[in-house]
């Protein structure tokens, strides 16, 4: 029999932080910097909780040394080689611990990321990522990268659930990425059905790790710096853009000009473009789950960045938290009715 939770769960979308009384002055007072220290490298953090997402459109190298550049954070895409790798480390050692190296589960996976980690020994973080982290090969692969590497800090996601956060920072993960299907050019919850509701995944997951020692990215969903304050506020460690950062002068790929307007390309990675790119076509025993889109061009990323940063520092302020690691103590969320939602899109649109 089919069983069905029918607890209430939800999404950025559904909620507003209600604001409370504070002794802040200003948005400048806010520190956004957090401090972590990770439960199996037993490395320690010290910067701003944003990360850019490994996309082939995201995680370059140029974005990478403009998001270190305000203490933020890159997992680099895949698909980079060892020589791009060692021409960077070379030219801006400075940004390196600003930087996670990506990595699949493959056997080809497993060789690249020695091989970088071999060229490039200063790297003191790994993701691990993958669509579906729930596989019982992926938690012995974590388990493995953690036998081969065990000073390193490792990322592995993504999941949703609790019991699943548990099991991969017991096989070795300090971080846990959280997130099936809310990102804006992900289609898996369209093409498998399958997902849960990101602030909703946030609270649950967060709490699952906290309690063992570990640490989460809320990763997806997010499109505005309120968004991110959501998620903060849920109790992410960390959280991952991918489409706020898109369309930039760092992001690869060419302007192209539409109807008097200009845009960049933005795909997911399980996208039929990614999977073109890498493997020749889509493999006839699965379907794409991504999609391939235009986002307007927005310039260089400096703006974009502070334009964050600065929305995050106004959400604490309006709750009374003097610093990001205060923001999911203070925050208390109002659920929106759907009806509410629908008016304001529309509203938004219309503008």
């Amino acid at each position: 029999m089919p069983r069905i939770d029918s607890d209430i769960k939800l999404d950025f979308k559904d909620v507003l932080i209600r604001p409370k009384r504070s002794t802040i002055k200003s948005r400048s007072d806010v520190e956004l910097k957090r401090e972590y220290l990770f439960c199996h490298s037993k490395k320690k953090y010290s910067g701003v909780p944003i990360i850019a997402s490994n996309m082939d459109t995201v995680g370059t190298f140029k974005v990478a040394k403009e998001m270190s550049k305000n203490n933020l954070f890159t997992t680099m895409a895949k698909h980079l080689s060892v020589e791009e790798w060692s021409e960077f480390a070379r030219d801006n050692p400075e940004h390196l611990h600003n930087l996670a190296v990506s990595s699949g589960i493959t056997e080809t996976d497993t060789v690249h990321l020695k091989n970088v980690l071999n060229a490039v020994p200063e790297i003191e973080t790994i993701c691990l990522d993958v669509a579906n982290g729930y596989t019982e090969y992926f938690v012995e692969y974590v388990k493995k990268t953690r036998n081969l590497y065990p000073d390193k800090t490792i990322i592995a996601g993504n999941v949703v659930t609790g019991e699943m956060v548990e099991e991969l920072i017991l096989s070795g993960a300090d971080i846990v990425k959280v997130g099936i299907g809310p990102g804006s050019v992900c289609t898996t919850r369209i093409k498998t059905g399958v997902g849960y509701p990101q602030l909703s995944a946030v609270i649950e997951c967060s709490d699952a790790a906290h309690g063992l020692g570990g640490h989460i990215i809320s990763d997806g969903g997010c499109v505005s710096s309120g968004d991110l304050a959501k998620a903060f506020g849920a109790g992410a460690d960390f959280v991952m853009l991918g489409g706020m950062l898109a369309g930039h002068d760092e992001t690869p790929g060419s302007i192209i000009e539409k109807d008097c307007k200009k845009f960049k390309m933005f795909y997911g990675m399980s996208s039929q473009t990614a999977m073109e790119k890498y493997y020749g076509q889509v493999a006839d025993y699965r379907a794409s789950e991504g999609k391939t889109v235009y986002v307007p061009y927005r310039g260089p990323i400096q703006s974009t960045i502070q334009d964050i940063l600065g929305g995050l520092r106004s959400s604490c302020t309006y709750v009374g938290a003097s610093k990001l690691k205060e923001l999911s103590k203070r925050t208390t969320f109002v659920r929106v009715s759907q009806q509410a939602n629908e008016v304001f899109s529309s509203n938004t649109i219309k503008k």
